[in-house]
């Protein structure tokens, strides 16, 4: 029998990248991503299957028996890490979306979702050091200075330098109004920055030399409230005149957190003691530049429950395929040996359609969104680029959450297909459990994200980046109403994206006469809008397989019939749970519970 194995799902990604949605057409229509073909990202993808399988995935077991230690501030990186991180950065892994003018690649979001889903599924805690970079990265390229650009990429590209993001406070969690650390400006134009951040991943490490973070801080004369934060860049070293690291800056690690999961990440206390850094962006207007990195980091982090879905499925197919016990119901399908492999019986078979059929409508989502970044980022249709930002907007919560939702779901149910040795340490489904649940809960929790999609997504503009995101998709169905890859599903979606109309009329009602209403709905309504779109993208894949008859051809048709017949009818569940208001939820007093 075999531990947890993992394989980069290869033609699924690029089925889904050149088949489904010809990532190629647009990235040959916009100059920043001419120059990425479609044998190019296929090259890529291939090299980046490479790398996770043969030099990340083998770090994963020994990242959770191990962990990070702390002692006398600093952090040591489980075994291997170090040596896999200098890999990785030498093959130039961690400038892979970077601003090509400070030595990135360039590559297109669309394929860096892809490649964030590999290394999540080969080790998860060494994945967030390189993602939590790479946002910093993207807040430094859109807000900073020139000259801070000019000083801090390429060194944070090259994975010489590495980055993190400083918000939440001992007694502040989503509530960054309220943060305590504060910054007092200098005549050099620098600030000295005072104050304590905890759950800073990465904030102490020996993969790098140097460590930037980046900090929300007040002035002396801020407004209050979430109004008045600004974003500074603090380096763990300041550089000197060679911009190598110099003299040690008033920052220290407090202490790691000990963990449940991902215990190879460090998990940091930070403390800032009359540190120097510089601002980034406009003073008060912090919040605004730091949503750069945390909407980039929900997205990643959303891509960690895919990926972890995803290796946990694999392994999960394995066992069932070698795993003997009983008989099936329509007669032994392997007579010479004392029982059939359970992958024959009715019970293992929904489990393991359940993680495929969600998986692979993750991994279509995840492109999806990736293709809409790339637009907003780099279009030069002005209509287009507005279009592609509110569809951001409105998608980045749905995904976060229910990526993660559902990859806990998956991991809990190939831990299920082990049975007893799920449960067991040494085969490895226990840990990807465990890894997953945190990412239901940073980078805003998974209930903050559904507030952020039904309050400001939905109610405050009336609903109407849903019916903008209903009109594509109806304009979708009308036009491939003739494929025959669509007649046994074009009702069924037809009714699912009806459905979410009459939610999102049945909330903006709601939310007119109850104050209560958004936030008793906001996680049922995710979630409908989550299988909704998954259906819409199935649909797009099955559509994309009609010229077709190849095994895997057939293999996706088949999940996707399942995808409505057997997960799909939730929605409506959840819309009887929507609809029947707040006031049950609110009753009780609080003396009460």
């Amino acid at each position: 029998m075999q531990m947890a194995t993992y394989k980069a799902p290869l033609e699924d990604m690029r089925f889904v990248l050149n088949d489904v949605f010809k990532a190629d057409q647009l990235w040959a229509s916009m100059p920043a991503t001419a120059e990425v073909t479609q044998d190019l990202s296929d090259a890529i993808l291939e090299e980046a299957g490479k790398m996770t399988e043969g030099l990340l995935f083998p770090l994963n077991r020994n990242s959770d028996e191990q962990g990070c230690t702390w002692t006398d501030g600093a952090v040591t990186t489980p075994d291997g890490f170090k040596e896999a991180f200098k890999t990785f950065a030498e093959n130039g892994w961690s400038a892979f979306s970077g601003n090509p003018e400070f030595g990135g690649q360039g590559m297109p979001k669309s394929l860096a979702v892809l490649f964030e889903e590999m290394m999540h599924s080969a080790c998860s805690s060494f994945a967030l050091y390189p993602a939590l970079t790479s946002g910093a990265c993207l807040a430094v390229d859109a807000h900073a200075c020139e000259e801070l650009k000019s000083q801090y990429l390429p060194k944070l590209y090259s994975g010489e330098w590495s980055g993190t993001m400083c918000l939440t406070e001992p007694h502040s969690g989503t509530d960054l109004g309220i943060l305590r650390t504060k910054a007092v400006p200098n005549d050099d134009g620098s600030f000295n920055i005072t104050g304590t951040k905890i759950f800073i991943t990465g904030g102490e490490h020996d993969l790098t030399g140097n460590h930037v973070h980046l900090v929300l801080a007040k002035l002396p004369d801020a407004p209050a409230g979430s109004k008045g934060i600004s974003l500074f860049l603090v380096p763990k070293f300041l550089p000197d005149a060679d911009n190598n690291p110099g003299e040690a800056n008033g920052v220290t690690c407090g202490s790691i957190e000990h963990k449940m999961g991902i215990k190879g990440s460090a998990t940091c206390v930070m403390n800032f003691d009359d540190a120097k850094g510089w601002i980034i962006g406009e003073p008060n207007q912090g919040l605004a530049c730091m949503f750069t990195m945390m909407n980039y980091e929900r997205l990643s982090i959303g891509l960690q429950g895919l990926g972890l879905g995803e290796v946990s499925y694999q392994s999960a197919v394995e066992y069932a395929r070698e795993r003997l016990q009983g008989r099936s119901a329509t007669g032994a399908k392997n007579p010479q040996g004392p029982a059939d492999p359970i992958i024959v019986h009715g019970d293992v078979r929904r489990m393991l359609m359940n993680m495929r059929a969600i998986n692979e409508g993750g991994r279509a989502l995840a492109a999806y969104v990736g293709m809409q970044l790339d637009t907003s980022k780099f279009s030069e249709d002005a209509e287009a680029k507005k279009k592609a930002e509110d569809r951001v907007a409105l998608l980045t919560p749905v995904a976060k959450a229910f990526f993660t939702d559902r990859g806990l779901d998956t991991t809990i149910t190939g831990q299920q297909v082990f049975g007893g040795h799920g449960y067991i340490r040494e085969w490895g489904m226990e840990q990807f459990v465990r890894d997953c649940r945190i990412s239901q809960i940073y980078e805003g929790t998974n209930g903050i994200q559904a507030l952020d999609l039904a309050g400001r997504k939905v109610v405050r503009n009336g609903g109407k980046s849903v019916d903008a995101f209903l009109a594509d998709a109806q304009a979708w169905v009308d036009a491939n109403a003739d494929n025959a890859q669509l007649a046994a599903v074009k009702d069924d979606l037809q009714a699912a994206l009806l459905l979410l109309k009459s939610s999102t009329d049945t909330l903006l009602a709601q939310a007119g006469n109850n104050p209560d209403a958004i936030s008793a709905a906001a996680v049922e309504y995710l979630d409908i809008f989550g299988y909704v779109l998954y259906a819409w993208l199935w649909a797009q894949m099955l559509a994309a397989t009609d010229d077709r008859d190849d095994d895997f051809a057939k293999a996706k048709r088949i999940t996707g019939q399942y995808y409505f017949q057997r997960v799909l009818p939730k929605a409506q569940s959840l819309a009887a749970q929507l609809n029947s208001g707040a006031d049950a939820m609110m009753s009780l007093d609080a003396e009460q519970f």
